[in-house]
């Protein structure tokens, strides 16, 4: 029973009409009614049992959220591209793969951009329509290329010998596919060099500077008449605006180039990636796609005069902000004369935060058993994770009311990747996850976005149903 009378966590529930979906007047997104919303949605969990004693670890989605999310990106640039101008945007599937978030956001207007042949059945099984669909990865195969062109979903090609294998295609087969070129244009690496894109040696792409490259780039596209697409991804986390922005420039004055060289216009739409950071310091949600969108128009304004479409591939800062994962406080105790509270969110759901946490630092937030906001003056304490090494820490040294056993620590800004990333040291089993959005009487209403795994089910994985294929060799 939900807390305002519905029932259940079914995946019938249809929360399209919940309330308290509001922008700003600035088109920007509801920073303290999203705030709200969780400290809320944290309540309803505990007291409609799914967080507590039988189900100590929890993944929770932000319906409203997300929704807005969807439609101030697409608000952020129908505001600078002349009218009529076809523009796709396409969610980084990597950063939430979960069927149902990509049915909510195909239904708010997004389509997909896959890097995988999982999560390109995962962008099908949430009904994105093919030509809704860009596939960019670095090690194609023959077959997925086939499955590509057999769709009419859109294709990067990531490297010349890439190239040589679509032609052999494109040579058999009849195609809708939109086709392009990925490049590295090589402007710099941000503050994370672990995810900069656009490094001189980066492995994605053709590297534009490189000796001879730019003239390959035009003959291969003066060849090809069917090269209508130009690629560039060079945003992530860690990397500014600034050094985005330089990347498409040096993209659409390629695009320019060739479509001089072609004596017409055969790059019809410039992709321009995803990659916009996310604030994990606090609430707010900076920098926004709005401002991003009016960077770029100051920056390239040819990207946007309605001689090219336009596609976005964003990810993390479309879903970030909306999730949040939230662990019982299995056992306090002190060490070093340091409280420490063991909690069951670790390495197993962040772990890049537990293995790189200067740079993927999370706001951790404190809840009573009840699931309301932990009140009370801060102490410093660590806030652990499950698994059986020393280095499984959410945070370290953090502020906080003081932890208790029975109470919840939340990590904050984890609606994306930190769903994709589960780590399966100790065999600790991936949470539940739900939606959640305003029920019409109060409360929260829930739905079902992933079962919690199962025992059984991480015994089936680890081969046990092979349990005696060594022993008989």
């Amino acid at each position: 029973m939900t807390a305002d009378g519905d029932t259940g966590t079914g995946d019938a529930v249809d929360m399209r009409d919940s309330g308290t979906g509001r922008t700003r007047g600035d088109g920007q997104p509801d920073d303290a009614g999203r705030a709200a919303r969780r400290d809320e949605a944290v309540r309803c969990a505990v007291e409609q049992g799914l967080l507590g004693p039988a189900a100590p670890i929890v993944g929770l989605l932000d319906v409203v959220g997300i929704r807005e999310s969807a439609a101030a990106l697409r608000a952020a640039f129908d505001a600078v591209v002349a009218p009529g101008t076809p523009v796709l945007h396409a969610f980084a599937v990597k950063a939430t793969p979960l069927v149902p978030v990509l049915r909510l956001l195909r239904d708010a207007g997004i389509g997909a951009e896959v890097a995988s042949p999982g999560e390109l059945a995962l962008a099908r099984a949430a009904g994105v329509a093919p030509e809704r669909i860009v596939l960019d990865s670095p090690a194609k195969t023959p077959a997925e290329l086939r499955e590509a062109l057999a769709l009419g979903i859109a294709v990067n090609a990531d490297n010349p010998q890439e190239l040589e294998r679509i032609d052999a295609l494109v040579r058999t087969t009849r195609t809708a596919s939109p086709i392009g070129i990925r490049v590295n244009p090589q402007v710099g690496a941000g503050a994370i060099d672990a995810l900069s894109t656009a490094t001189a040696t980066s492995k994605f792409g053709v590297a534009l500077r490189d000796e001879g490259a730019r003239a390959w780039l035009v003959r291969a596209y003066a060849d090809r008449p069917w090269l209508t697409r130009l690629h560039a991804h060079s945003g992530s986390q860690g990397v500014p605006l600034s050094l985005m922005a330089r990347g498409i420039t040096e993209i659409h004055a390629l695009a320019e180039e060739i479509n001089r060289r072609a004596g017409r216009q055969q790059i019809d739409t410039i992709d321009i990636g995803g990659g916009l950071p996310v604030n994990f310091g606090s609430d707010a949600t900076t920098p926004t796609h709005a401002q991003y969108a009016r960077l770029l128009a100051e920056a390239v304004p040819g990207l946007f005069d309605g001689r090219y479409g336009l596609v976005t591939e964003f990810g993390r800062s479309l879903l970030a902000k909306h999730g949040t994962v939230v662990a019982r406080v299995e056992y306090t105790k002190r060490a070093g004369g340091r409280s420490v509270a063991v909690t069951h969110a670790g390495v197993q759901v962040a772990a890049r935060t537990v293995y790189a946490p200067a740079s993927w630092p999370l706001r951790i937030a404190a809840y009573d058993a009840k699931g309301h906001p932990k009140e009370g003056p801060e102490v410093l304490q660590d806030v652990a994770g499950p698994a059986c090494f020393a280095g499984d820490l959410l945070a370290e040294g953090r502020a906080l009311p003081l932890l208790e056993q029975g109470d919840h620590a939340a990590a904050l800004d984890t609606g994306a990747y930190y769903f994709a990333h589960h780590y399966a040291y100790n065999s600790l089993v991936r949470p539940g996850i739900y939606g959640y959005a305003p029920g019409a009487g109060g409360g929260m209403r829930f739905a079902v976005v992933r079962e919690p795994q199962t025992v059984e089910e991480i015994v089936a994985e680890s081969g046990g149903g092979h349990t005696g294929a060594l022993t008989a060799l």
